[in-house]
């Protein structure tokens, strides 16, 4: 056991340069609500990295989940097609509209859905395909979308772990019909709690400002497109205030440095737990085409029994690594809102054996030192 005192967490949040004297001017300027200077600011930073025609700020990843079910028209009893191993908004947003998950499996050892289970889980019930690239490692999008041009169905592209990805399928978060991102404080850029939703179909774009400001034609308003405004459909406040964008906006200026620093830690990982994995039989994260978002690094441990060892070795130690996503489907309200179609037996092998490695761009070189030393202490 390490004789390390110091905890070596699993994420701590970067704090951004300019978060301070960002938060300073949203107090002086007085305008506190949402869609003031640095929402514009934040969204137009936004769509320059994605690579989406329109980007509007959300309070959270599952507020634009639950804003993207909705803008494709998904009701009661309406079937959605979605990976078990991804994080429970994915499922609850198609909920929340009255919908149905249907869950299949993923391929391989990405976590990633598997497109050709996608086609056989179609019904006349299903309205939409939602897609999650799990650590910004692309799902294969062209046969995605190929399904869904041969179906007439839309996409959902759940972006929450791959903001700024480019990969051979085009920039992650503007191929999908919608697709969200998550600012929440573990993410790669994050402002405490907050979300986008990205709309790629121009014709979703009047109707995504109404159902984000209450239900009401309010951004018409503010653009003097009309005289006053009012209640026009179904909306909730999905809205953040202008707190939470100052904070990101401030986040968005560093966001290169932040991944230079992200991919110098997993790419020390890669290279030093190479020979140690080898010899333990162990699997390091190694994404298809090298495209990654240095969101996560994961290993993958011959069982659940070896996985639950390596992190409790970990916890001793001071080194806090971390497991991710109970499957949905074998979690109490997926038995309850959803169906499974097809084995599972991927999804489950890959949950169970899943280990994530401390990785923020504060890590110190000592404390990246210290995590691959007690990794490879383990045998």
């Amino acid at each position: 056991m390490s004789n390390h005192s110091e905890k070596i967490l699993f994420s701590v949040p970067f704090v951004a340069q300019g978060t301070l004297d960002n938060l300073a001017a949203v107090i002086a300027d007085g305008h506190v609500h949402g869609d003031g200077s640095f929402t514009q600011s934040a969204s137009s930073k936004l769509e320059t990295i994605t690579g989406s025609s329109k980007v509007l700020l959300t309070t959270s990843g599952t507020a634009a989940l639950e804003m993207s079910v909705r803008l494709l028209g998904i009701g009661v009893g309406d079937e959605v097609i979605v990976p078990s191993f991804t994080f429970s908004s994915g499922a609850a947003s198609i909920v929340a509209a009255g919908g149905v998950p249907v869950f299949v499996d993923i391929e391989g050892d990405s976590g990633n859905i598997d497109p050709a289970l996608v086609e056989a889980a179609i019904t006349p019930k299903t309205k939409a395909i939602s897609v999650m690239h799990y650590g910004g490692v692309p799902v294969d999008m062209d046969a995605i979308m190929a399904v869904s041009r041969k179906h007439n169905i839309p996409v959902i592209e759940d972006n929450a772990h791959g903001l700024a990805v480019n990969s051979k399928y085009g920039r992650l978060g503007s191929i999908g019909t919608v697709a969200i991102q998550s600012f929440h404080d573990t993410k790669n850029i994050h402002c405490g709690e907050g979300g986008a939703v990205l709309i790629n179909e121009p014709a979703l774009v009047e109707a995504a400002e109404i159902m984000r400001e209450k239900g009401t034609n309010r951004s018409k308003f503010l653009r003097g497109q009309v005289d006053k405004y009012t209640w026009v459909e179904w909306g909730s406040s999905f809205l953040p205030s202008e707190l939470n964008a100052a904070v990101l906006d401030a986040q968005l200026d560093e966001f290169y440095s932040i991944q230079k620093k992200r991919f110098a830690i997993w790419n020390r990982y890669t290279s030093e737990l190479a020979s140690w994995a080898e010899e333990n039989s162990v699997k390091l994260m190694s994404p298809s085409d090298g495209v990654h978002a240095a969101h996560v690094f994961f290993v993958l441990m011959a069982n659940q029994e070896k996985r639950d060892a390596l992190l409790t070795h970990l916890r001793e130690s001071g080194v806090f690594g971390t497991f991710h996503y109970v499957p949905l489907h074998s979690s109490p309200a997926g038995k309850k809102y959803g169906r499974v179609h097809g084995s599972m037996d991927k999804t489950e092998a890959f949950a169970n054996r899943l280990a994530r490695l401390p990785l923020w761009p504060g890590m110190s070189e000592e404390q990246i030192s210290r995590v691959i030393s007690e990794v490879k202490s383990f045998r």
